[in-house]
């Protein structure tokens, strides 16, 4: 069989390779263009079916960190290869489009030692047309939409960007994140307003998800005090040293019932979990990253604390799952950059 390559000089080639799934791997492995899991071989013909029309040459800009040219065609070719539906294709362009927006700072999602990846969230009736799940497990397996496109994003960015373990991705341990990271807006569940209801994506560059633990909590105090207390740590990338990093947080559909329940809307859980994601100085001083940003160790009270979030808008409320999960929610932190969205 044969499929499209693209070679670091960016002339288009074509490779031949036996029709074999085992053969077509290692191939692939060999010349440092796939995960590490199977792919689909990405032949003229599907790569054609994938584009639908669209014009394979058309750039949506230079992807870093090493500013390659993110063609429709080469989107196309690593969506075959992660195992897309054609009608997945538009949420991986839209998706990579907000991604270059500069303001989504790609590069330093990209090269950072931080184990970030960028998370897709599927908003619109489309996600849910197309398979996008926003359930019970969204997070994990089982899901195709959810597996492929989130898989297709993470190739393109290898791929197209250049972004290896240890060669330009300097993420010190890496991530499970970094394999596929995509879920829907689950708005049958949610309390309040969408967050976006027409077909988009938002993109976010997010540490894997930390659960968070709480069965006992009836009101939405004692709910959003056990997520404001989880998203601080002395150990944590932007805990502290980057404070002006965002945090996402998913909740459990009986969570987020719970809260609404009390009165609060989306922007009053920012506030709560604003005014309250904070460490005492005390604490603080116990860690070794202590005085290092300001390159001295700043003299205070005992009982002074330091805020751990930016400003408030930079924090997100995405209700997600299916009931049974009632002591669930999750947080997933930042690195510095903003969510951005595409069409």
């Amino acid at each position: 069989m044969t499929a499209p390559a693209k070679r670091e000089d960016e002339v288009e080639s074509i490779i031949e390779v036996d029709d074999d799934v085992e053969a077509v791997l290692a191939e692939f492995a060999r010349r440092n263009w796939c995960d590490g899991l199977p792919v689909v071989p990405p032949t003229e013909e599907r790569v054609h079916r994938m584009l639908g029309g669209r014009d394979p040459e058309r750039s949506l800009g230079a992807m870093p960190p090493l500013w390659r040219q993110a063609t429709l065609g080469k989107l196309a070719v690593n969506a075959v290869m992660a195992g897309c539906e054609p009608a997945h294709f538009p949420v991986i362009v839209a998706a990579v489009d907000a991604m270059l927006d500069p303001a989504f700072n790609l590069y330093g999602v990209q090269a950072t030692t931080h184990p970030v990846a960028p998370l897709l969230i599927v908003h619109g009736p489309y996600a849910a047309e197309i398979g996008v799940h926003g359930g019970s497990g969204c997070f994990g397996p089982g899901f195709r939409a959810n597996a492929t496109i989130g898989r297709a994003i993470r190739l393109i960015l290898m791929n197209v960007g250049g972004a290896w373990p240890g060669r330009h991705d300097m993420a010190t341990q890496g991530s499970p994140a970094k394999f596929s990271y995509c879920i829907r807006e689950h708005v049958e569940v949610s309390p309040w307003e969408p967050v976006r209801s027409d077909d988009s994506v938002t993109v976010y560059g997010g540490e894997p998800p930390h659960n968070v633990n709480d069965h006992v909590s009836t009101t939405a105090a004692g709910i959003l005090a056990t997520v404001a207390d989880t998203a601080v740590s002395l150990g944590s990338n932007v805990g502290w040293y980057f404070s002006q990093s965002q945090l996402l947080i998913v909740l459990g559909p009986e969570h987020a019932k719970t809260i609404a329940a009390d009165g609060l809307s989306r922007a009053d859980v920012q506030r709560f979990v604003f005014e309250h994601a904070r460490l005492p100085l005390r604490t603080l001083k116990l860690g070794g990253m202590w005085g290092t940003v300001t390159g001295r160790r700043p003299r205070h009270g005992r009982r002074r604390t330091r805020q751990a979030l930016g400003r408030r808008p930079e924090l997100h409320v995405q209700p997600r799952g299916l009931p049974g999960g009632a002591g669930r929610a999750l947080k997933l932190r930042s690195a510095p950059g903003r969510p951005a969205e595409g069409r």
